[in-house]
């Protein structure tokens, strides 16, 4: 059963609630989705795997380490594209990958328009970015693109989700891990995340 990590960290708390606030400008409800993100990537890749290797110091050779795995950033557009820097920050090896999705707003699915990924060597981890996981249809859409690659680990990062969207990705993909800084309440009934912080695309983009 997929794996469910709701971040309880005070720093987390404190910022969310000012990204939350319909007072925040889009400059600095840009900046809070970047540290939010940081946060949710430190937790996302605790368990990368490790090769040693052998670092020359100004004062001598030592042993450290260096990530084995290749990792890809699959930023849902174009909400996710907020979170995609400051995790290059982290991961500058990276592979972006884009997917170009957008919600229908009669029937809440999601319709991709954008996608290339298709006959390229697959990555051995990709995360997942979409600030919001409210139905899960596009969260899932991304997450099944990837298994058809070959993907061997995929993981979700998203600052909020609802109950409802969990549930869908932990029905439909099984084995994802969920990183999320806090669940919500529930769905309303157009389909957004209550109490949530309204659209994520149009207050990053200031649109």
């Amino acid at each position: 059963m997929t794996d469910v990590v709701e971040l309880s960290h005070p720093l987390v708390r404190h910022h969310l609630a000012q990204l939350r606030s319909v007072d925040s400008s889009p400059e600095e409800f840009r900046r809070l989705v970047s540290r939010l993100a940081t946060m949710l990537a430190y937790q996302a890749t605790s368990d990368l795997d490790l090769n040693t290797a052998t670092v020359q110091t100004p004062l001598e050779e030592t042993t450290g380490a260096r990530l084995s795995q290749s990792i890809g950033l699959v930023p849902i557009l174009r909400a996710g594209l907020g979170m995609v820097d400051p995790l290059l920050e982290l991961l500058p090896m990276a592979e972006v990958w884009h997917l170009g999705m957008y919600r229908d707003e009669e029937t809440a699915t999601p319709v991709e328009y954008y996608s290339k990924i298709e006959g390229h060597r697959p990555v051995d981890v990709a995360l997942v970015l979409d600030p919001m996981l409210a139905t899960g249809g596009s969260a899932v859409a991304a997450l099944e693109a990837m298994a058809r690659w070959g993907v061997p680990r995929r993981k979700l990062l998203s600052i909020i989700a609802a109950p409802e969207g969990v549930d869908v990705v932990r029905k439909r993909c099984p084995d994802v891990e969920i990183h999320v800084c806090e669940i919500d309440q529930c769905l309303n009934d157009v389909k957004f995340i209550v109490p949530g912080l309204g659209d994520a695309g149009d207050r990053i983009f200031n649109t």
